[in-house]
């Protein structure tokens, strides 16, 4: 019979280690970056979520505008910064929350079933622009700062997702979209549509 004997002094640096690799994670993940869009956003609606394009299609949006809107879906996996931007200049006009279920965000289906919190904003031109966090699988947490009635800009945060989920903005049919699907995009730093023109400073 052959006898292992192991050092206990091992489990301790595999505890140690171990809480070290987790500690760094979490502390990658929950990261809240400092960013400033670096052209004047008037007329672009700008993505508010790092992480990749997994849906740009015509759908019926039914809890707020009761008609077809042009969607932009973005993923986001549990390795990308996980605060939201607003999309768009404007004021809040508004928020609600929906209970639902905790899909994987990448699903088509997580967009009507997850739970998810829904922010309108209306730009200075009299577009309304829908974006909803969509919580996924792992992220069962949503947090919104947006409040009904407040001025919002691009470079404000407007929330967070707390592990892998999905952002999804709803803008008018017709909308010149600026990016692919599979793109990765960068909250507040990548265009995903066009409403108006791009001016730089």
């Amino acid at each position: 019979m052959i006898y292992y004997t192991i050092d206990k002094g091992f489990f301790f640096y595999l505890f140690t280690a171990s809480s070290v690799v987790f500690f760094a994670l979490v502390l990658n993940f929950f990261r809240s970056p400092h960013r400033r869009f670096p052209y004047d956003s008037e007329g672009l609606v700008i993505a508010p979520a790092d992480g990749t394009v997994v849906a740009i299609e015509e759908v019926a949006e039914n809890e707020y505008f009761h008609d077809r809107r042009l969607q932009v879906s973005i993923f986001m996996s549990v390795f990308n910064v996980h605060a939201n931007w607003y999309p768009v200049n404007g004021v809040v006009k508004h928020v609600s929350h929906q209970k639902g279920r905790f899909q994987a965000a990448y699903l088509p289906k997580s967009s009507t079933d997850n739970e998810r919190s829904t922010i309108v904003i209306t730009t200075s031109y009299g577009v309304e622009v829908l974006t909803r966090q969509v919580a996924g699988a792992l992220a069962r947490r949503i947090v919104t700062y947006a409040q009904p009635g407040e001025q919002c800009k691009v470079d404000d945060q407007m929330g967070f997702i707390k592990f892998g989920s999905r952002v999804d903005t709803f803008l008018p049919v017709g909308t010149d979209v600026l990016v692919r699907l599979g793109q990765k995009v960068r909250a507040n730093q990548t265009p995903i549509a066009r409403l108006g023109k791009i001016i730089y400073r």
